[in-house]
């Protein structure tokens, strides 16, 4: 199975949870925009001056002058109700009063008859009507409408079938400092194996972790549920067993079977090897193991099944008190369709079933719906798509809705941030809505495909197939530590700036955090134009910020998150001649203080990082004593810092020079007093490129 071009014959998810609500109109927002119309209606009654006929040519920027309205209505996040309930949506009396409007520059009246139109959309609004977004999105940016502004554009750049550029350009302007600018993963690791041994920081966790060979093998292995006790079971989708015979593979045109499999977890905490789930396999294709959650309930895809609705359809098992398995049953057409339906998931009260399918009326390759069972009856209801916020035109697969928080992850190669072809995604569901997929990271996302991904009863560990390019092998399963951004519960703000702060300036550099109380990576990103960074953490806990550039020494700091955090960071340029005040000798002594040891290891950290630079140590005395008695004296206070960062920075000792000058070279020429001879007496730092021209 290449996923080049996807091949929807088979993906897989888990179990659930999430409650689905109506959405509650806003009554006051709807009074107002009919009052706000009322008036635009008594106005235009009044009678125009006529105008003559102009060719239609779209909004431009340059269609926006000051209107005669000075009203304001602020709008809310567009809720298209109708997606379930009408194909399309047309009203020919509504578009002529929205095409009056924009002709006689109407903006206020415009944009609201124009946000109320687009808010009754249908599925096929979104082929044949985008120009509607368009124009609802370029008014709305003119007016101020930033967070509406931003919700169209996303819609724009995920459903639109032409050219894009104008919309990624209007999208990137107004999201210009909120966008996440992740650092390069592999930069990043380099990084740190380079400073592991002088780190008081463990270094990541390896990316991915195989789950071995009782569970992956030479073939595609994917679509894992976890069940048991501890999550010690999995149940998983493999095209392993080859022994379909020639006669009936002809016949029915499969080359490769895929069956379920299941493999537990033994004493040395290993897989087992897996077994094949003859309960549910037959000889026609399953897949897509889905559990719930008292382990009774077991939903699965079975395809090219003669018996079936489509290509592929849903089928349901359930265990008696004996523990046997009913023979499965196909789930009907008010679930399944002519087409391919795969990847079922659970909600944990098993009323809500998420899946995927490439049927007719979505909005691209395969969308992603629901659908809800009748608590009376114990039927399922009818198949509804889940919108154009979680479906784009592209492919949406594999939900899996979290077991406790209301978090629906899925894979898309169709959302506005991927890192390869299929990424994982997330989205909360807030009062009925789905807030906007947010890309779990490069720590999880890489260059190939991430599918079917689950996540442990603990939150700590998730598990997702992966096409990996370099691997001579199709899908394997892995198993990762969670990281920060595919934790349903960082949903706390942490955001600040770097600058030096005498003259303001602001530097480029790597962020990163990490979570002290967990060990959570935290994927790290680059600062942005403006010196700022921002993360979303998880609440009540402990962490440590590092930042760290070329210019300046590298930043640590220890902060607690108790609910959103703001953050001024000061930075210390790197000069080509710099000083400590903290390393300030004691009169006849080269003995280093404690207090001297936190700056040598920002020295440490520069060179750790760079190591193409060398360093000169030079010494510095003051004019009291014998000169000879103090140019020994400078030389032993540079040798003792060249020891030290040699030792703790384990580098070879050609890296730094160390020289004493004694009291040859004052700053302060004459000494009056203490303090000019606590100035001349110092240690200067110089870094270099011997290779450099």
């Amino acid at each position: 199975m290449k996923h080049q071009a996807i091949d929807l014959s088979f993906f897989t998810m888990n179990k659930t949870n999430i409650t689905l609500s109506s959405p509650i109109p806003n009554l006051q927002l709807l009074v107002a925009i009919m009052l706000l119309l009322s008036l635009s209606f008594s106005a235009n009654s009044q009678g125009k001056k006529k105008e003559g006929k102009k060719k239609e040519k779209g909004l431009l920027v340059s269609d926006f002058f000051p209107s005669d309205s000075s009203k304001v209505v602020k709008l809310p996040k567009v809720r298209f109700e109708n997606i379930n309930v009408i194909p399309d949506y047309y009203d020919a009396t509504k578009l002529a009063q929205i095409k009056r409007f924009k002709k006689n520059k109407q903006w206020d009246e415009f944009m609201v008859s124009l946000y109320m139109y687009v808010s009754k959309f249908g599925i096929n609004n979104f082929i044949k009507d985008m120009n509607l977004i368009w124009e609802l999105a370029r008014v709305a940016e003119y007016k101020g409408e930033t967070e509406l502004t931003k919700d169209l554009y996303r819609l724009i750049i995920k459903h639109y079938r032409g050219d894009l550029q104008e919309a990624l350009t209007h999208y990137d302007t107004i999201t210009k400092f909120e966008r996440p600018l992740y650092a390069d993963i592999e930069d990043y690791y380099k990084l740190v194996e380079k400073r592991r041994l002088i780190d008081t920081l463990q270094p990541p966790v390896s990316i991915l972790l195989d789950m071995g060979e009782g569970v992956n093998s030479l073939y595609d292995d994917y679509g894992i549920t976890l069940a048991g006790e501890n999550d010690n079971i999995v149940v998983f989708t493999s095209s392993r067993n080859q022994d379909t015979s020639k006669y009936f593979a002809d016949l029915m045109g499969i080359h490769e079977m895929e069956n379920i499999y299941i493999s537990e977890k033994d004493d040395a905490d290993e897989w087992s090897p897996a077994k094949p789930f003859t309960e549910m396999n037959s000889q026609y294709k399953e897949g897509s193991p889905c559990m719930s959650t008292d382990g009774k309930t077991f939903v699965f895809a079975r395809c090219l099944s003669p018996e079936g609705y489509g290509d592929c359809d849903l089928y349901i098992s359930h265990k008696n008190e004996k523990g046997e398995w009913s023979p499965p049953q196909n789930l009907g057409e008010g679930i399944n369709s002519y087409a391919w339906d795969s990847h079922p998931a659970f909600s944990i009260s098993e009323d809500t079933l998420f899946f995927a399918s490439n049927r007719r009326g979505g909005f691209g390759g395969s969308d992603l719906y629901y659908s809800v069972k009748n608590s009376k009856t114990g039927q399922w209801g009818k198949a509804m798509n889940m919108g154009p916020v979680i479906n784009t035109r592209d492919s949406e697969v594999s939900p899996f809705p979290h077991p406790e928080f209301n978090v629906l992850y899925f894979s898309s190669n169709g959302q506005i941030l991927n890192f390869g072809d299929f990424d994982i995604f997330k989205s909360y569901s807030v009062d009925g809505g789905w807030t906007e997929p947010k890309n779990v990271g490069p720590l999880v996302n890489g260059a190939g495909s991430e599918l079917y991904f689950t996540i442990d009863t603990d939150s700590k560990y998730l598990f997702y197939a992966k096409s990996a390019f370099d691997n001579g092998r199709n899908l394997d399963l892995m198993s990762f530590p969670l990281p920060m951004e595919a934790k349903p519960n960082n949903t706390v703000r942490f955001s600040g700036r770097l600058i030096e702060p005498a003259t303001g300036e602001v530097f480029k550099g790597v962020v990163s955090v990490i979570d002290l109380d967990e060990g959570v990576e935290v994927s790290p990103k680059i600062l942005r134009e403006d010196g700022t960074f921002e993360f979303e953490l998880i609440d009540k806990r402990k962490y440590l910020l590092i930042i760290e550039g070329d210019n300046f020494f590298r930043i640590e700091e220890m902060f607690d998150m108790e609910g959103d955090l703001e953050m001024e960071v000061v930075a210390q340029r790197i000069q080509k001649v710099f000083t400590f005040e903290s390393i300030d000798f004691e009169r006849n002594s080269s003995r280093l203080k404690p207090e001297m040891e936190n700056n040598l290891h920002l020295v440490i950290d520069f060179l750790v990082a760079h190591p193409d630079y060398s360093l000169k140590v030079t010494g510095h005395t003051d004019s009291d004593g014998d000169e000879e008695i103090n140019m020994r004296l400078s030389q032993e206070r540079a040798d003792v810092i060249k020891k030290y960062i040699i030792d703790y920075g384990r580098m070879s000792d050609n890296r730094i020079i160390a020289e004493g000058k004694g009291s040859s070279m004052p700053i302060i020429e004459e000494e009056l007093t203490e303090a000019d001879k606590s100035m001349n007496r110092r240690v200067e730092f110089e870094l270099f490129n011997p290779d450099a021209k």
